[in-house]
């Protein structure tokens, strides 16, 4: 993919970050233009609205469809934005072209089917000027990723982008979608010219993880961002909870250091970011810990055995503490971190057992 161009959008400098925002869904007509309004005054330059909405189980709100293209038509005419929304299929892809849509994106349900990204390849056939954003499967799959890329440039698309949403996982975590920037990076140093945009609302879920995300994709070189931007995020008809208005991604952009590093400061950013997913593991894998504390709660519920058994936890705190003084912890620190999270595994047990007796 040596030849790949950068999304070309008239008046688009391509300089970082070059931000695509807008709701998560085109709800209304007045929706559309009052978003897409304040956030050209803030100085957006391509609005995004989800048309058709993919949804896994039926009976949600599935988008407005082609009627909302028509409203960003309107938002092209009205404000000078570029606009852009999701395809699926090649119905929509038609659809979108007929309209001018000048950015498609596919979502990270479409990219993990291969049909579907046939189908979405041989409809842009003939379209080499598309601007197309292909999102991560669900899936950390990074073959199929650049499989999905692959088959929209083979249909002659050259201003071809990714876009990083992060990636499903099952349980309650931190984040919505886990981020394993990893993948991205390895995305980047395999394709260096393809052109990375970084989505914070779908990876961080919540609206407050929006701007210390948009940041780390900067520190890590992103190209771009997409996020969900909303005139009124609490009234939102699908994911309101990690919708900003276009006020607080006016801050957002605005606070974002968009750093020209030396050498020592690459490093430095580099050694943070790996704490910072280290420190991210950590709870993951406390989280996991804590559940299966709960399931442990609950079979000595059923077999009348008390929470505490000091037996096995004095065994515990030496044999982890032997094994941390051996990687060169100190034996007080892993002592502190143990006692901790045995305090924890005991509250946690003592609340099962109290919900159960209710």
């Amino acid at each position: 993919m040596e030849d790949l161009k950068p999304i070309a959008i008239e008046g688009l400098d391509n300089k970082k970050p070059i931000v695509i925002a807008g709701p998560c869904s085109a709800e209304t007509e007045e929706q559309v233009l009052s978003t897409a309004k304040q956030l050209a005054a803030c100085g957006v330059k391509i609005y995004r609205a989800g048309i058709w909405k993919p949804r896994t189980k039926p009976g949600g709100f599935e988008g407005v469809g082609e009627e909302g293209l028509e409203w960003l038509k309107r938002v092209k005419a009205e404000t000078g934005m570029a606009v852009a929304t999701e395809v699926a299929n090649k119905a929509h892809v038609e659809a979108a072209l007929k309209a001018g849509i000048d950015v498609l994106w596919i979502g990270a349900r479409t990219s993990a089917n291969p049909f579907a990204m046939q189908e979405i390849a041989d409809a842009l056939e003939g379209h080499p000027d598309v601007n197309v954003l292909v999102k991560n499967p669900v899936n950390p799959d990074i073959e199929l990723w650049i499989g999905a890329l692959q088959r929209i440039y083979n249909a002659g698309v050259r201003h071809l982008g990714a876009i990083h949403r992060g990636f499903s996982t099952y349980g309650k975590h931190l984040y919505r979608n886990l981020p394993q920037w990893h993948i991205p990076i390895e995305l980047r140093r395999r394709i260096p010219i393809l052109q990375i945009f970084c989505d914070p609302s779908h990876i961080g879920g919540k609206r407050e993880l929006v701007a210390p995300l948009s940041q780390q994709a900067m520190d890590m070189g992103f190209d771009g961002l997409i996020v969900e931007s909303h005139c009124d995020p609490d009234c939102a008809w699908s994911d309101k909870s990690q919708q900003v208005t276009p006020d607080v991604l006016n801050f957002i952009l605005n606070t974002l250091v968009i750093r020209e590093t030396t050498q020592t400061t690459e490093n430095l950013t580099l050694l943070r970011q790996q704490i910072d997913q280290l420190d991210n593991e950590l709870l993951e894998v406390l989280n996991k810990r804590m559940r299966v504390s709960r399931e442990i709660g609950q079979y000595k519920k059923e077999h009348s055995m008390p929470v505490v058994q000091a037996a096995r936890y004095d065994d515990i705190l030496n044999n982890r503490i032997a094994l941390a003084v051996e990687m060169g912890m100190s034996s007080d620190f892993m002592k502190e971190v143990l006692e901790a999270i045995h305090g924890e595994s005991v509250r946690q047990q003592i609340e099962v057992l109290n919900n159960r007796a209710r």
